[in-house]
């Protein structure tokens, strides 16, 4: 596998925010699904449950500001254990946009602007 991702190449998007044309392949990167959300209003094109944080992690986390720095480095250790999924993900983003949908209302802290960074990164 070779090249880089555009940055312009992975999105990232709430679940309840409209679907756009815009978005490409809309890929949901939570474990649990967005609550009250239907799958014809999330417009999800693939869930990638496997790259979501474990449920540990997620719970240890509960989305805590402090605990950040320790989040992101523990979930790129989990996403090294799936490395077929990533690679996916990355292959899709190379191809076109891609916006990793994500439920958390915090949009600075959650796993979907990790993952973000992990692609932009991989070579």
């Amino acid at each position: 596998m070779s090249g880089k991702i555009s940055e312009n190449n992975v999105r990232l998007k709430r679940a309840y925010e409209r679907p756009t044309d815009s978005d490409g392949k809309r890929v949901l990167v939570d474990r649990l699904w967005p609550r009250g959300l239907t799958k014809t209003e999330a417009a999800i094109d693939w869930w990638v449950k496997e790259l979501a944080p474990s449920t540990e992690l997620r719970k240890w986390f509960g989305h805590d500001p402090s605990r950040w720095e320790e989040f992101r480095w523990r979930y790129a250790a989990e996403i090294d254990e799936h490395r077929e999924e990533f690679d996916r993900l990355f292959d899709l983003a190379l191809k076109g946009p891609i916006t990793l949908v994500y439920a958390a209302r915090d949009e600075t802290h959650n796993d979907a602007v990790v993952l973000r960074e992990l692609l932009l990164a991989h070579r």
